[in-house]
């Protein structure tokens, strides 16, 4: 097998370690009584990412710092997936206040260009 080969199983073995961490974190969190995730809800690992973006952070090295260790993920992976769900209905329907003020913020940045 090559490096590339060996690099792209590493990559896919730390995402399922930030995935697993991100479950148990909201595992952690939810009621004993919550309901189980179904085909239309979101994953743990989206919902955390919303909840995340859903908090206040009193400056960036901050919420950049508990993305890495929180949530076990890059910045830059933080924000592909938390842009992704800017445009997902469940995740319209899971946190509408978050979504729909990321939306605004994305068309006004547009609209300045």
């Amino acid at each position: 097998m090559t490096d590339g080969g060996q690099a792209g199983e590493t990559g896919e073995a730390a995402d399922q370690t930030a995935a697993a961490r991100l479950t148990a974190a909201v595992a952690a969190e939810a009621p004993p009584s919550a309901p189980t995730p179904g085909p239309d809800s979101l994953t743990a690992a989206e919902a955390a990412v919303l909840a995340y973006e859903g908090r206040s952070w009193p400056g960036p090295g901050a919420k950049e710092r508990a993305i890495r260790e929180g949530l076990g993920l890059s910045p830059v992976r933080y924000y592909q997936l938390l842009n992704a769900l800017m445009d997902d209905p469940r995740a319209l329907a899971h946190a509408p206040g978050t979504v729909n003020r990321l939306r605004r913020i994305r068309e006004a940045q547009r609209a300045r260009r």
